[in-house]
């Protein structure tokens, strides 16, 4: 079964080709200068419309286009996607790679260290292993920094209920207290 804007059973070739045109017309399309490109009358043109429903095929025309574009889309953000995951692991990989040489070159700059011959000093091996560690840290998807969340003083976080409930009531307003007497009872009656 061919789709709705190609060629239809029963419909004539010179039928196709007229409502192709239409078709390609774009915006701008109309039946009239459909007709003058043809050199066809514009009542046989209106029947064919008709008759084959060229408005709905207009529309499933865009419609089929729009899924085509929208797969397109899709294809190409999973293709990028890929690629971007692919450069992560290959970076990930990298900087492990990078850690583990900066970890043995710390080592091997510590032996003549603790042999006193200073070769490093204590800081530039202090940095490299600090550095093989964040390295190490990101190879492996763990955060690289530590940040604790205090209170404006810096200790700990603390809820006031007084400000949680001004947040949610609004804040308390001050009545005046209107003294009031009992109610008296009526007299039974004698």
């Amino acid at each position: 079964m061919p789709l709705h804007f190609e060629q239809q059973p029963k419909e004539s070739a010179k039928a196709f080709a007229a409502f192709s045109i239409y078709l390609n017309l774009g915006p701008e399309r109309s039946l009239a200068a459909v007709a003058r490109k043809l050199s066809k009358s514009e009542q046989l043109l209106k029947r064919w419309s008709a008759k084959y429903d060229w408005a709905s095929r207009v529309q499933a025309h865009a419609a089929h286009l729009a899924i085509v574009e929208r797969e397109a889309t899709e294809a190409l953000t999973r293709t990028k996607a890929a690629q971007w995951l692919t450069r992560r692991e290959e970076h990930r990989q990298e900087e492990w790679e990078w850690r583990a040489e900066l970890i043995a070159a710390s080592r091997e700059a510590l032996k003549p260290f603790r042999e006193s011959g200073k070769l490093a000093t204590l800081g530039d091996i202090a940095r490299a292993i600090d550095l093989a560690s964040k390295l190490g840290r990101l190879a492996s998807g763990m955060a690289t920094d530590h940040t604790e969340v205090t209170g404006s003083d810096g200790g700990p976080i603390q809820i006031e209920l007084t400000a949680a409930l001004n947040k949610i009531y609004g804040p308390a307003v001050d009545v005046e207290e209107i003294p009031t007497t009992p109610a008296r009872l009526p007299e039974p009656a004698p």
